[in-house]
């Protein structure tokens, strides 16, 4: 007898996977550009026949169809990591990764990668020697702006001004 566990996951990857899909049908819902009709000469134009341009008595014969997009949807994947799972045990870890840990870890690593970023580019705006350092001193005269040119030290006094006011003068 097979474990019901198994059997669960054979039922809904069945039930879900199209195993013979139709590239007239399954690659896209309908949109109003799948059913444009060519310009033909009969089509309601006002005035006479000699001035319908020769485009739209001859069209230009539309090109083949593309190739079927592959399917990247996630559900696909997760059902066929799941065709590997013996007991209820391995599913369980395999949901828990694919829906919680690896997003969670991606989300993580891409918020630190931007923040990573911004501080890198908040002390690089206008103090490089790169082109796009340069690009952005000339716009920045083109439109008369004043670009900031604080130091270490001007921000430190600041930063020191803030606190002192902040605590009125105590240490």
């Amino acid at each position: 007898m097979s474990d019901p566990v198994v059997d669960i996951a054979s039922a809904i990857q069945s039930a879900s996977i199209k195993r013979h899909p139709s590239p007239a049908h399954d690659l896209n819902p309908s949109t109003a550009a799948s059913k444009k009709q060519p310009v033909s000469p009969t089509t309601s134009i006002s005035s006479d026949a000699s001035t319908i341009p020769e485009s739209v008595l001859r069209p230009i014969p539309r090109r083949a169809n593309l190739p079927p997009l592959p399917d990247m949807r996630f559900e696909q994947s997760y059902l066929a990591s799941l065709q590997g799972a013996e007991s209820w045990w391995r599913i369980a870890w395999i949901t828990g990764r694919d829906q919680v840990f690896l997003p969670l870890v991606q989300g993580m690593l891409w918020t630190l990668l931007l923040s990573g970023w911004r501080y890198w580019n908040r002390g690089a705006q206008f103090q490089g020697a790169t082109l796009g350092s340069k690009v952005r001193r000339w716009w920045w005269g083109v439109n008369n702006w004043t670009i900031p040119h604080e130091t270490q030290e001007k921000v430190s006094e600041k930063v020191g001004e803030f606190y002192t006011a902040q605590l009125g003068g105590h240490d």
